[in-house]
């Protein structure tokens, strides 16, 4: 997707994102859920400003924003609106639909519904790493792809955003309504 789809609103990405695709290294997935975030609060790495970690996310939009968790888990994140903004779409979940088996190799899981339930589940599934951070979305080697045709009128809900401590009240996590593929259950609906 053109970085014009990213060059928007934070939260009317996310939203938007959920039944695109990512692909990586032979493996894909539907994007099922999602979380934005945004420099003008205190849950996004951003809101502290441009630091070495950051400047990823003030770049342009459409690049990949990938960040080590808790030392562990790199995440993948997808970065929005104008350069000099930072923002981002946190990829939560996938619905798993293409190198099923690499993906399991990589996970060491059989369960099709455990390999990419999670922020980083999904990208140790997908064998992505923290070399790809600031990629180009469109080129890769980290793409998202537009909805393919079964996943155009994909219902959407609105949940809070989880596994985090401040700006909780925020309702920016965006699930495909009914998937089984989620990291955690839709708790509240709009």
């Amino acid at each position: 997707m053109r970085p014009a789809f990213y060059d928007r609103p934070v939260v009317e990405v996310a939203g938007e994102l959920v039944g695109c695709v990512v692909e990586h290294a032979g493996s894909a997935g539907v994007i099922v859920e999602t979380e934005a975030y945004h420099d003008s609060e205190p849950a996004c790495h951003a809101f502290v400003g441009l630091t070495q970690r950051t400047a990823t996310l003030f770049g342009p939009p459409g690049r990949a924003y990938v960040y080590r968790s808790y030392g562990v888990h790199a995440l993948l994140n997808a970065v929005c609106e104008p350069e000099g903004v930072g923002a981002a779409v946190l990829i939560r979940a996938l619905e798993p639909i293409e190198g099923i088996e690499a993906m399991r190799e990589r996970r060491g899981l059989e369960a099709i519904r455990d390999l990419c339930s999670g922020p980083g589940k999904l990208t140790q599934a997908l064998g992505i790493e923290l070399h790809d951070n600031g990629v180009d979305l469109a080129r890769g080697p980290v793409r998202i792809a537009p909805r393919p045709p079964a996943w155009r009128e994909v219902p959407v809900a609105v949940d809070r955003r989880i596994g985090i401590t401040k700006a909780v009240e925020l309702p920016w996590r965006f699930c495909a309504a009914g998937s089984g593929f989620l990291s955690r259950p839709v708790r509240i609906a709009a």
